[in-house]
């Protein structure tokens, strides 16, 4: 099982404070542990604000106001950028064909001249699972694993995600049961 490019959904029954009813944007799934960005969780933090931190000068002024997500609670302090296309970005992980998840200050920069991806999600910390973990909670029915879709990722409002992505399965989360069943 390779959940690579997929997303995550938690089961409502998750009652993980740093989980509970998130979308989680898979960016590496191997034999040794699992990597991904929340994409649900809004911050109330916006970029301009953490580019001025970084001492980053924005020209495009509509930088400014873009949310910042929380990530996941691993390394909170740690940018990623998820964006589309992929790119050629200093440090950059290209997840399928067009999306990439880059941790450099390159990006940042040409985000802030307005040359940066077409799109891109900012997001401090990531998801993280030592080697089977991840698939011991999907046995255990805490998460629900479907294809990634950009249109979640980059225009869908944060509110919405969540259950467009469980849609996206055919799932209406509010009729799920808590109980896992195995055959």
């Amino acid at each position: 099982m390779n959940l690579t490019n997929q997303f995550l959904i938690a089961m409502p029954a998750l009652q993980d404070p740093n989980f509970h009813r998130t979308v989680t944007f898979l960016c590496a799934h191997n034999e040794e542990g699992a990597m991904g960005i929340v994409i649900n969780r809004p911050l109330d933090l916006k970029l301009g604000e953490v580019l001025d931190h970084m001492s980053i000068e924005v020209l495009n002024d509509s930088v400014n106001d873009m949310t910042v997500l929380q990530g996941g609670p691993v390394q909170r302090e740690r940018g990623f950028v998820i964006h589309e296309p992929a790119g050629n970005w200093d440090a950059v992980l290209a997840v399928g064909n067009a999306i990439g998840v880059a941790t450099s200050r390159d990006i940042l920069t040409a985000v802030a001249k307005g040359d940066g991806p077409q799109r891109a999600v900012v997001a401090l910390g990531y998801a993280g699972w030592g080697a089977g973990q991840l698939e011991r909670e999907v046995q255990q029915n805490a998460w629900l694993s479907g294809p990634a879709d950009s249109s979640i990722i980059f225009d869908l409002p944060y509110e919405q995600r969540y259950e467009s992505a469980a849609r996206l399965l055919g799932v209406d989360l509010e009729r799920l049961s808590g109980e896992a069943g195995h055959a």
